[in-house]
Protein backbone atom coordinates (compact mmCIF):
# COMPACT_ATOMS: atom_id res chain seq x y z
CA UNK A 1 0.00 0.00 0.00
CA UNK A 2 1.40 3.28 -0.84
CA UNK A 3 2.40 5.49 2.18
CA UNK A 4 3.25 8.68 2.67
CA UNK A 5 5.95 11.00 4.79
CA UNK A 6 4.34 12.44 7.60
CA UNK A 7 6.31 14.70 10.48
CA UNK A 8 5.44 13.33 14.13
CA UNK A 9 3.53 16.71 14.43
CA UNK A 10 1.51 16.21 11.18
CA UNK A 11 0.14 12.69 12.63
CA UNK A 12 -0.24 13.76 15.70
CA UNK A 13 -2.79 16.95 14.62
CA UNK A 14 -4.77 13.58 12.27
CA UNK A 15 -5.18 11.76 15.01
CA UNK A 16 -6.90 14.57 16.78
CA UNK A 17 -8.55 16.25 14.09
CA UNK A 18 -9.01 14.01 10.52
CA UNK A 19 -12.46 12.83 10.29
CA UNK A 20 -13.24 13.43 14.02
CA UNK A 21 -16.46 13.69 14.92
CA UNK A 22 -16.02 14.57 18.75
CA UNK A 23 -13.26 13.60 21.46
CA UNK A 24 -14.68 12.65 25.12
CA UNK A 25 -14.17 14.69 27.35
CA UNK A 26 -12.17 17.07 25.47
CA UNK A 27 -9.82 18.04 22.72
CA UNK A 28 -7.60 20.09 24.50
CA UNK A 29 -7.42 18.07 27.38
CA UNK A 30 -6.35 14.81 24.89
CA UNK A 31 -4.01 17.19 23.19
CA UNK A 32 -1.99 17.93 26.47
CA UNK A 33 -1.97 14.20 27.21
CA UNK A 34 -0.61 13.36 23.87
CA UNK A 35 2.42 15.44 24.56
CA UNK A 36 3.00 14.66 27.31
CA UNK A 37 5.71 12.25 26.29
CA UNK A 38 4.11 9.19 27.95
CA UNK A 39 3.42 5.68 26.52
CA UNK A 40 -0.01 5.34 26.05
CA UNK A 41 -2.33 2.15 25.96
CA UNK A 42 -4.58 2.63 23.17
CA UNK A 43 -7.28 0.43 21.70
CA UNK A 44 -9.35 -0.78 19.12
CA UNK A 45 -12.09 -3.49 19.32
CA UNK A 46 -13.45 -5.41 16.67
CA UNK A 47 -16.29 -8.53 16.92
CA UNK A 48 -15.26 -10.03 13.62
CA UNK A 49 -18.93 -10.58 12.15
CA UNK A 50 -18.17 -10.18 8.51
CA UNK A 51 -15.35 -11.51 5.88
CA UNK A 52 -14.60 -8.48 4.40
CA UNK A 53 -13.65 -4.99 5.23
CA UNK A 54 -15.32 -1.77 3.52
CA UNK A 55 -13.62 1.72 3.32
CA UNK A 56 -15.52 2.99 6.18
CA UNK A 57 -14.42 -0.13 8.15
CA UNK A 58 -10.68 1.37 7.89
CA UNK A 59 -11.20 4.75 9.13
CA UNK A 60 -10.56 3.86 12.60
CA UNK A 61 -7.01 1.45 11.66
CA UNK A 62 -6.11 4.11 9.85
CA UNK A 63 -6.15 6.41 13.08
CA UNK A 64 -5.11 3.64 14.70
CA UNK A 65 -1.77 2.93 12.70
CA UNK A 66 -0.67 6.52 13.24
CA UNK A 67 -0.63 5.85 16.90
CA UNK A 68 1.98 2.92 16.25
CA UNK A 69 4.18 5.30 14.31
CA UNK A 70 4.68 7.36 17.41
CA UNK A 71 5.29 4.63 19.25
CA UNK A 72 2.24 4.23 21.97
CA UNK A 73 1.29 1.03 23.97
CA UNK A 74 -1.89 -0.17 20.99
CA UNK A 75 -3.75 -3.12 21.66
CA UNK A 76 -6.14 -5.03 18.54
CA UNK A 77 -8.89 -6.36 20.13
CA UNK A 78 -10.73 -9.44 18.67
CA UNK A 79 -14.17 -9.46 19.97
CA UNK A 80 -14.74 -13.22 19.64
CA UNK A 81 -16.37 -13.24 23.32
CA UNK A 82 -18.85 -10.27 22.73
CA UNK A 83 -19.18 -11.52 19.24
CA UNK A 84 -21.33 -14.43 20.35
CA UNK A 85 -23.71 -11.70 21.62
CA UNK A 86 -23.52 -8.98 18.67
CA UNK A 87 -23.41 -5.63 19.81
CA UNK A 88 -27.06 -3.84 17.62
CA UNK A 89 -26.09 -0.34 18.72
CA UNK A 90 -26.39 0.10 14.73
CA UNK A 91 -29.34 -2.27 13.94
CA UNK A 92 -33.12 -2.49 14.13
CA UNK A 93 -33.22 -6.05 15.09
CA UNK A 94 -30.98 -8.59 17.11
CA UNK A 95 -27.66 -9.89 15.42
CA UNK A 96 -27.39 -13.53 14.24
CA UNK A 97 -25.29 -15.90 16.78
CA UNK A 98 -22.22 -16.74 15.23
CA UNK A 99 -19.61 -19.86 16.46
CA UNK A 100 -16.04 -19.74 17.62
CA UNK A 101 -15.22 -21.17 14.67
CA UNK A 102 -16.93 -18.57 12.46
CA UNK A 103 -15.89 -15.95 14.20
CA UNK A 104 -12.06 -17.10 13.59
CA UNK A 105 -12.69 -17.68 10.28
CA UNK A 106 -14.20 -14.06 9.93
CA UNK A 107 -10.56 -12.62 11.27
CA UNK A 108 -8.14 -14.49 9.56
CA UNK A 109 -9.74 -12.86 6.38
CA UNK A 110 -10.15 -9.68 8.01
CA UNK A 111 -6.90 -9.62 9.36
CA UNK A 112 -5.13 -10.34 5.89
CA UNK A 113 -7.06 -7.15 4.64
CA UNK A 114 -6.82 -5.17 7.56
CA UNK A 115 -3.05 -5.11 6.69
CA UNK A 116 -3.13 -2.92 4.24
CA UNK A 117 -3.56 -0.02 6.63
CA UNK A 118 -2.12 -1.42 10.08
CA UNK A 119 1.38 -2.95 11.03
CA UNK A 120 0.38 -5.84 13.27
CA UNK A 121 3.93 -6.92 14.17
CA UNK A 122 4.18 -3.72 15.96
CA UNK A 123 0.84 -4.29 17.55
CA UNK A 124 -0.61 -6.29 20.74
CA UNK A 125 -3.42 -8.97 19.26
CA UNK A 126 -6.11 -10.13 22.06
CA UNK A 127 -9.27 -11.99 22.48
CA UNK A 128 -11.49 -10.64 25.21
CA UNK A 129 -12.57 -14.51 25.96
CA UNK A 130 -9.53 -14.49 27.52
CA UNK A 131 -10.74 -12.22 30.39
CA UNK A 132 -14.62 -13.08 29.77
CA UNK A 133 -14.71 -15.85 29.76
CA UNK A 134 -13.38 -16.17 33.50
CA UNK A 135 -15.62 -13.90 34.97
CA UNK A 136 -17.85 -15.13 37.43
CA UNK A 137 -21.58 -14.49 38.34
CA UNK A 138 -20.89 -12.56 41.67
CA UNK A 139 -18.49 -10.77 39.11
CA UNK A 140 -20.91 -9.83 36.52
CA UNK A 141 -23.47 -8.55 38.94
CA UNK A 142 -20.55 -6.27 40.76
CA UNK A 143 -19.89 -4.92 37.08
CA UNK A 144 -23.13 -4.02 36.13
CA UNK A 145 -24.26 -2.40 39.81
CA UNK A 146 -22.27 0.73 37.83
CA UNK A 147 -24.70 1.12 35.02
CA UNK A 148 -28.34 1.74 35.11
CA UNK A 149 -31.01 0.33 32.99
CA UNK A 150 -32.67 3.81 31.87
CA UNK A 151 -29.52 4.47 30.01
CA UNK A 152 -30.14 1.22 28.05
CA UNK A 153 -33.39 1.71 26.88
CA UNK A 154 -33.47 5.80 26.27
CA UNK A 155 -31.26 4.98 23.03
CA UNK A 156 -33.05 5.41 20.02
CA UNK A 157 -32.59 2.77 18.26
CA UNK A 158 -33.53 0.35 21.79
CA UNK A 159 -36.42 2.50 22.46
CA UNK A 160 -37.72 2.23 18.88
CA UNK A 161 -37.60 -1.73 19.07
CA UNK A 162 -39.08 -1.62 21.92
CA UNK A 163 -41.99 0.73 20.77
CA UNK A 164 -42.32 -1.60 18.17
CA UNK A 165 -42.49 -5.04 20.63
CA UNK A 166 -39.65 -6.49 19.13
CA UNK A 167 -37.41 -8.20 21.29
CA UNK A 168 -34.35 -6.78 23.05
CA UNK A 169 -32.68 -9.70 24.62
CA UNK A 170 -30.73 -9.55 27.93
CA UNK A 171 -27.77 -10.31 26.67
CA UNK A 172 -27.61 -7.16 24.65
CA UNK A 173 -28.31 -5.32 27.35
CA UNK A 174 -25.40 -6.39 29.25
CA UNK A 175 -23.01 -6.13 25.92
CA UNK A 176 -21.59 -2.31 26.75
CA UNK A 177 -20.62 -3.84 30.33
CA UNK A 178 -18.95 -6.44 28.83
CA UNK A 179 -16.85 -3.75 26.25
CA UNK A 180 -16.70 -1.51 28.88
CA UNK A 181 -14.78 -4.34 31.00
CA UNK A 182 -12.64 -4.37 27.91
CA UNK A 183 -11.47 -1.15 28.30
CA UNK A 184 -10.79 -1.59 31.76
CA UNK A 185 -9.44 -4.68 32.00
CA UNK A 186 -6.40 -3.11 29.42
CA UNK A 187 -6.44 0.02 31.45
CA UNK A 188 -7.06 2.19 28.47
CA UNK A 189 -6.19 5.53 27.58
CA UNK A 190 -7.61 6.11 24.70
CA UNK A 191 -10.48 4.18 23.09
CA UNK A 192 -11.01 4.49 19.45
CA UNK A 193 -14.51 3.60 17.76
CA UNK A 194 -17.95 5.11 15.68
CA UNK A 195 -20.20 7.72 16.52
CA UNK A 196 -22.49 4.19 17.10
CA UNK A 197 -20.11 3.27 19.52
CA UNK A 198 -20.09 5.88 22.17
CA UNK A 199 -22.45 4.52 24.66
CA UNK A 200 -20.29 1.21 24.91
CA UNK A 201 -17.26 3.29 25.32
CA UNK A 202 -18.78 5.53 27.72
CA UNK A 203 -19.15 2.11 30.04
CA UNK A 204 -15.31 1.70 29.86
CA UNK A 205 -14.95 5.57 30.88
CA UNK A 206 -17.18 4.72 33.85
CA UNK A 207 -15.12 1.56 34.99
CA UNK A 208 -12.03 3.33 34.51
CA UNK A 209 -13.60 6.71 36.84
CA UNK A 210 -15.12 4.69 39.05
CA UNK A 211 -12.80 1.02 39.83
CA UNK A 212 -9.29 3.09 38.93
CA UNK A 213 -9.85 6.99 39.71
CA UNK A 214 -8.31 7.60 36.10
CA UNK A 215 -9.86 9.59 33.24
CA UNK A 216 -10.12 8.37 30.19
CA UNK A 217 -10.70 9.49 26.44
CA UNK A 218 -13.22 8.37 23.27
CA UNK A 219 -11.73 9.27 19.99
CA UNK A 220 -15.60 9.13 17.91
CA UNK A 221 -14.78 8.22 14.70
CA UNK A 222 -16.81 10.45 11.45
CA UNK A 223 -18.61 8.09 9.14
CA UNK A 224 -17.43 7.26 5.53
CA UNK A 225 -20.70 7.52 3.47
CA UNK A 226 -21.36 4.55 1.21
CA UNK A 227 -21.99 4.94 -2.60
CA UNK A 228 -25.74 5.87 -2.23
CA UNK A 229 -24.82 9.11 0.77
CA UNK A 230 -26.45 7.10 3.71
CA UNK A 231 -23.87 5.71 6.23
CA UNK A 232 -21.32 2.75 4.42
CA UNK A 233 -22.48 -1.02 5.29
CA UNK A 234 -22.75 -3.89 4.31
CA UNK A 235 -26.59 -3.98 5.35
CA UNK A 236 -27.19 -1.86 2.47
CA UNK A 237 -25.19 -2.82 -0.70
CA UNK A 238 -23.28 0.75 -0.61
CA UNK A 239 -19.81 -0.48 0.19
CA UNK A 240 -16.81 -0.14 -1.35
CA UNK A 241 -14.24 -3.39 -0.11
CA UNK A 242 -11.35 -4.08 -0.13
CA UNK A 243 -11.66 -7.14 -1.79
CA UNK A 244 -13.04 -5.37 -4.54
CA UNK A 245 -10.97 -5.07 -7.92
CA UNK A 246 -9.23 -2.17 -8.99
CA UNK A 247 -12.19 -1.72 -11.73
CA UNK A 248 -14.67 -1.72 -9.23
CA UNK A 249 -13.40 0.44 -6.69
CA UNK A 250 -12.89 3.01 -9.51
CA UNK A 251 -16.18 2.62 -10.60
CA UNK A 252 -17.80 2.65 -7.16
CA UNK A 253 -16.11 6.06 -6.25
CA UNK A 254 -17.27 7.77 -9.60
CA UNK A 255 -20.56 6.84 -8.29
CA UNK A 256 -20.31 9.08 -5.29
CA UNK A 257 -22.12 12.23 -5.20
CA UNK A 258 -20.25 15.35 -5.32
CA UNK A 259 -21.53 16.62 -2.02
CA UNK A 260 -19.06 13.78 -0.30
CA UNK A 261 -15.89 14.19 -2.20
CA UNK A 262 -14.32 16.09 0.18
CA UNK A 263 -15.19 13.41 2.98
CA UNK A 264 -13.66 10.78 0.82
CA UNK A 265 -10.77 12.68 0.82
CA UNK A 266 -10.62 12.73 4.59
CA UNK A 267 -11.72 9.17 5.50
CA UNK A 268 -10.76 7.26 2.44
CA UNK A 269 -7.09 7.92 2.03
CA UNK A 270 -3.98 9.24 3.47
CA UNK A 271 -3.33 12.14 1.65
CA UNK A 272 -1.46 14.57 3.85
CA UNK A 273 -3.88 16.95 5.18
CA UNK A 274 -2.65 19.87 2.84
CA UNK A 275 -2.88 18.03 -0.18
CA UNK A 276 -6.60 17.37 0.79
CA UNK A 277 -7.40 21.06 1.81
CA UNK A 278 -6.58 21.93 -1.69
CA UNK A 279 -8.40 19.42 -3.06
CA UNK A 280 -11.18 21.17 -1.20
CA UNK A 281 -10.51 24.76 -2.10
CA UNK A 282 -10.98 23.71 -6.05
CA UNK A 283 -14.14 21.91 -5.59
CA UNK A 284 -15.11 25.35 -3.62
CA UNK A 285 -13.94 27.72 -6.57
CA UNK A 286 -16.26 25.87 -8.45
CA UNK A 287 -14.04 23.08 -10.49
CA UNK A 288 -15.33 20.42 -12.17
CA UNK A 289 -16.39 17.83 -9.35
CA UNK A 290 -16.04 15.00 -12.39
CA UNK A 291 -12.11 15.77 -12.68
CA UNK A 292 -11.54 15.88 -8.69
CA UNK A 293 -13.66 12.58 -8.50
CA UNK A 294 -11.39 11.00 -11.21
CA UNK A 295 -8.33 12.19 -9.10
CA UNK A 296 -9.82 10.73 -5.74
CA UNK A 297 -10.46 7.34 -7.43
CA UNK A 298 -6.78 7.38 -8.77
CA UNK A 299 -5.67 8.10 -5.25
CA UNK A 300 -7.65 5.70 -3.31
CA UNK A 301 -6.89 2.88 -6.04
CA UNK A 302 -3.12 3.41 -6.14
CA UNK A 303 -3.20 3.60 -2.42
CA UNK A 304 -5.06 0.31 -2.43
CA UNK A 305 -3.15 -0.91 -5.24
CA UNK A 306 -0.74 0.33 -7.27
CA UNK A 307 -0.36 3.29 -10.10
CA UNK A 308 -0.40 1.19 -12.87
CA UNK A 309 -3.86 -0.46 -11.72
CA UNK A 310 -5.27 2.83 -11.08
CA UNK A 311 -4.07 3.52 -14.91
CA UNK A 312 -6.21 0.41 -16.32
CA UNK A 313 -9.00 1.29 -14.04
CA UNK A 314 -9.64 4.68 -15.02
CA UNK A 315 -9.30 3.04 -18.71
CA UNK A 316 -11.47 0.38 -18.12
CA UNK A 317 -14.17 2.79 -16.57
CA UNK A 318 -14.10 4.64 -19.80
CA UNK A 319 -14.48 2.34 -21.81
CA UNK A 320 -17.22 0.79 -19.95
CA UNK A 321 -18.92 3.42 -18.47
CA UNK A 322 -17.86 6.41 -20.47
CA UNK A 323 -18.21 4.75 -24.12
CA UNK A 324 -20.96 1.92 -22.54
CA UNK A 325 -18.81 -0.46 -24.51
CA UNK A 326 -17.26 -4.02 -23.06
CA UNK A 327 -13.95 -4.01 -21.80
CA UNK A 328 -11.42 -6.64 -24.01
CA UNK A 329 -11.33 -9.03 -21.40
CA UNK A 330 -14.98 -9.27 -20.71
CA UNK A 331 -16.44 -12.59 -19.74
CA UNK A 332 -17.74 -14.81 -22.62
CA UNK A 333 -20.51 -17.34 -22.77
CA UNK A 334 -21.39 -19.49 -26.12
CA UNK A 335 -24.86 -20.70 -26.47
CA UNK A 336 -26.58 -22.70 -29.02
CA UNK A 337 -30.05 -21.68 -28.68
CA UNK A 338 -31.30 -17.93 -29.03
CA UNK A 339 -34.12 -18.28 -26.06
CA UNK A 340 -32.29 -17.69 -22.33
CA UNK A 341 -34.32 -18.23 -19.73
CA UNK A 342 -33.64 -15.45 -16.44
CA UNK A 343 -32.42 -17.94 -14.40
CA UNK A 344 -29.21 -19.19 -16.66
CA UNK A 345 -28.43 -15.59 -17.29
CA UNK A 346 -27.91 -15.16 -13.15
CA UNK A 347 -26.43 -18.08 -13.20
CA UNK A 348 -23.77 -17.18 -15.84
CA UNK A 349 -23.35 -13.32 -13.53
CA UNK A 350 -22.43 -15.36 -10.32
CA UNK A 351 -20.35 -18.03 -12.48
CA UNK A 352 -18.09 -14.67 -13.89
CA UNK A 353 -18.51 -12.99 -10.48
CA UNK A 354 -20.59 -10.36 -11.90
CA UNK A 355 -22.87 -10.37 -9.08
CA UNK A 356 -21.71 -11.64 -5.59
CA UNK A 357 -25.23 -13.36 -4.93
CA UNK A 358 -28.70 -13.70 -6.66
CA UNK A 359 -30.82 -11.46 -4.39
CA UNK A 360 -28.25 -8.61 -5.67
CA UNK A 361 -28.97 -9.73 -9.00
CA UNK A 362 -32.75 -9.43 -8.37
CA UNK A 363 -32.23 -5.91 -6.92
CA UNK A 364 -30.29 -5.04 -9.79
CA UNK A 365 -32.95 -6.50 -12.10
CA UNK A 366 -35.95 -4.80 -10.07
CA UNK A 367 -33.81 -1.49 -10.27
CA UNK A 368 -33.82 -1.28 -13.74
CA UNK A 369 -30.25 -2.13 -14.10
CA UNK A 370 -29.68 -5.02 -16.32
CA UNK A 371 -29.51 -4.64 -20.11
CA UNK A 372 -29.35 -6.73 -23.04
CA UNK A 373 -27.96 -5.27 -26.43
CA UNK A 374 -28.52 -1.59 -24.17
CA UNK A 375 -32.24 -2.22 -23.93
CA UNK A 376 -33.31 -2.53 -20.42
CA UNK A 377 -34.55 -6.06 -19.22
CA UNK A 378 -37.95 -5.59 -17.47
CA UNK A 379 -38.43 -6.87 -14.01
CA UNK A 380 -41.04 -9.83 -15.34
CA UNK A 381 -39.35 -10.83 -17.84
CA UNK A 382 -38.49 -14.86 -17.82
CA UNK A 383 -37.05 -15.94 -20.96
CA UNK A 384 -34.79 -13.31 -23.05
CA UNK A 385 -34.60 -13.52 -26.61
CA UNK A 386 -31.21 -13.56 -28.12
CA UNK A 387 -29.07 -12.10 -31.69
CA UNK A 388 -27.89 -14.90 -33.57
CA UNK A 389 -24.08 -13.84 -33.34
CA UNK A 390 -23.64 -11.47 -30.22
CA UNK A 391 -24.90 -10.16 -27.62
CA UNK A 392 -24.24 -7.72 -24.99
CA UNK A 393 -25.25 -7.67 -21.40
CA UNK A 394 -24.94 -4.71 -18.99
CA UNK A 395 -25.00 -5.54 -15.17
CA UNK A 396 -25.60 -2.31 -13.39
CA UNK A 397 -23.35 0.51 -15.05
CA UNK A 398 -19.56 -0.85 -15.41
CA UNK A 399 -20.21 -4.77 -16.12
CA UNK A 400 -20.32 -6.91 -18.77
CA UNK A 401 -21.44 -10.11 -20.20
CA UNK A 402 -20.89 -11.67 -23.95
CA UNK A 403 -23.49 -13.82 -25.19
CA UNK A 404 -22.54 -15.22 -28.47
CA UNK A 405 -24.64 -17.85 -30.31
Amino acid sequence: MKTYAKTDEEKLTEIISRGVANIIPGKEALEQLLTSGRKLNVYLGIDPTSTKIHLGNAVPLRRLQLFVELGHNVTFLIGDFTALIGDTSDKESERPVLTYEQIEENFKTYKEQAEKFLDFSKVKLVHNSDWLQSINFPGVVKLMRHFSLNDFISRELIRKRLSEGKSVSLPEVIYPVMQGYDSYFLDTDIQIGGTDQVFNMQAGRTLQKNLRQKESFIIENEFLPGTDGRKMSKTWGNGIYLTDTPEDIYGKIMSITDEVIGSYFVLAASLPMKDVEEYKKRLSGGENPMGIKKELARVIVTELYDEEAAKKAEAHFATTVVSKRPAEDVAVVKLTSPKLLMDELVGFALENSLVESKSEFRRLLEQGGIYLNETRVENEVKELSLNIGENVVRIGKRKYLKLVI
